[in-house]
């Protein structure tokens, strides 16, 4: 990600300043890690001084944790938005689930380092929005599966909590295979895979 930063001292609206900081904050810390990323290097990214960077967020920590937030909000509604589909059918909502994760891990900012593999998960605010967000897309695909299926929910949960995993895993494993397999190949096979057990579930009654 490429941060074009404004001449320093130039001044700009608080929430610009704000997006251009979170910006180059992820830059460093998907390059460097949370631990090896300073708010020196943050501050020299977005061409600002340190004393501009602390006036928006008090510490590294936070601004670590507002990253983490927006980038979970983005993965959280990409699943929801592949479920929501009223006229698709429910293979068609497995395919969309998979694809959002493939999708989310390729996109050109590496967002998805910050939460699958970030090293600050030792820090209880940390963790506690990862797995807010991990439940968030486990029970979305269970309210769709209890639907169709009739499953009591934490029968569902577990089958959501299931597909979510595999997305999650098989997809950042397919992209540090460095393109052996295109995504849309990927993808569909993991969605075959998925589908061959989750197809097999009860029908609910109309």
């Amino acid at each position: 990600m490429t941060t074009n930063a404004p001449p320093r001292g130039a001044r700009m609206p608080r929430s610009e300043r704000r997006a251009q900081l979170l910006d180059a904050a992820q830059s460093v810390f998907v390059a460097q890690g949370y631990h090896a990323a300073a708010m020196d290097d943050i501050a020299e990214r977005a061409g600002v001084s340190k004393p501009v960077l602390y006036q928006h967020f008090p510490g590294k920590l936070e601004l670590y944790v507002a990253l983490l937030d927006a980038q979970c909000s983005t993965l959280e509604q990409l699943v929801k938005d592949a479920l929501d589909q009223p006229h698709a059918s429910n293979r068609d909502k497995v395919e969309a689930t998979v694809t959002a994760y493939f999708d989310f891990v390729t996109r050109e900012d590496a967002a998805f380092r910050l939460i699958f593999e970030s090293d600050l998960t030792s820090v209880p605010q940390v963790r506690s929005r990862i797995e807010d967000l991990s439940m968030a897309c486990s029970e979305a695909i269970a309210e769709v599966i209890t639907a169709d299926s009739g499953l009591d929910a934490e029968r569902a949960l577990l089958i959501g909590t299931a597909l979510a995993g595999l997305a999650q895993v098989t997809a950042r494993h397919w992209l540090a295979q460095a393109d052996a397999v295109s995504k849309d190949e990927a993808a569909g096979i993991i969605t075959r895979l998925a589908w061959r057990g989750m197809g097999g579930l009860p029908r609910a009654e109309a």
